[in-house]
């Protein structure tokens, strides 16, 4: 009696090998919204703010979709286009460094290595940022935060930066695979916040 008492216990706390594949399902679907969201160029930070978001309550079992993440998206674009445009006046100085390498000036190199790492950095933490956003929010002290922890939590800010090269490798080996998997990028910031969380 025990025993089938524990057995039932354990078959509640085990989760249904369909529910793990509707989550994946579920990140790929995110990835093509993320991808339609990123399209004003600015509004990347917003679409990622959007997408985790909705990650977190299909985890939570919180019942959303596309209109929950359009309402997010619209809310975390207030102050998330300033930082989208920040992020690609950062890419811009780091190209010009890059070509600077490229180039063969004195110290090129370095710099150009330097500010490579910065941007990687500065992604890490901007995705980390966007993995615990909420309505109301302010983007500044979002990024503060972010930035400690990325710093703090080296072991999860390499696994973003895993998520971000398996989008690389995607795009290179076929363009149209690297939408479905920027949802597996948004679900790696929250798995890694999550974990960070609880540590």
């Amino acid at each position: 009696m025990a025993h089938a008492s524990a057995r039932a216990r354990s078959a509640r706390k085990a989760p249904f090998p369909g529910e793990r594949f509707g989550v994946f399902a579920e990140c790929l679907l995110t990835g093509l919204w993320i991808a339609v969201a990123c399209l004003g160029l600015v509004t990347y930070p917003a679409a990622f703010a959007a997408g985790a978001r909705h990650l977190r309550r299909r985890t939570s079992h919180v019942a959303g979709g596309w209109r929950e993440f359009l309402a997010d998206f619209r809310a975390a674009a207030r102050g998330g286009w300033a930082v989208g445009l920040a992020g690609w006046a950062a890419a811009a100085a780091v190209w010009v460094d890059v070509e600077a390498a490229r180039a063969g000036l004195p110290g090129g190199p370095l710099v150009g290595a330097v500010g490579l790492v910065a941007l990687i950095g500065c992604a890490v933490a901007l995705l980390r940022a966007a993995a615990v956003w909420t309505p109301g929010t302010s983007w500044r002290r979002l990024l503060t935060a972010a930035g400690r922890r990325t710093v703090l939590d080296p072991a999860g800010s390499f696994l973003i930066v895993g998520g971000l090269a398996v989008v690389a490798l995607s795009a290179l080996f076929a363009a149209p695979l690297a939408v479905p998997v920027l949802g597996t990028v948004a679900a790696a910031g929250v798995a890694v916040e999550e974990r960070y969380r609880h540590r």
